[in-house]
């Protein structure tokens, strides 16, 4: 096995973990990954056989909206202060990118 190999991804966006891999994980039932899928807040990516497979980036979004739910957030409405959240931080990334480097970046934009 090469590091080139789909195998050895182990990376935060490869498809690792089964749906019941994933749930034992989070502490949660299927049902729960289902709903936040049917609310789009992650899609997880299907095996041949048709299996949701989940990456680890999103366990971390799937358990933070469970934290939400447990505190008594109706599901669709912990996937959208999930998404927004997560929307935040990328903003927040790109802002320190741009002030650490802001020629590079709008040479890119330009581009």
């Amino acid at each position: 096995m090469t590091a080139g190999d789909s195998y050895g991804r182990l990376d935060d966006d490869y498809p690792a973990y089964t749906m019941g891999r994933a749930a034992e994980i989070l502490g949660t039932t299927s049902a729960f990954l289902r709903a936040i899928g049917e609310a789009r807040l992650i899609t997880p990516l299907r095996s041949e056989g048709g299996h949701r497979r989940y990456s680890r980036y999103q366990l971390r979004i799937a358990a933070r909206a469970r934290e939400l739910v447990d505190q008594g957030t109706p599901v669709e409405a912990a996937c959208r202060i999930v998404i927004l959240e997560d929307q935040l931080q990328e903003a927040r990334r790109i802002n320190e990118e741009l002030q650490r480097h802001p020629a590079g970046l709008a040479d890119k934009a330009d581009a």
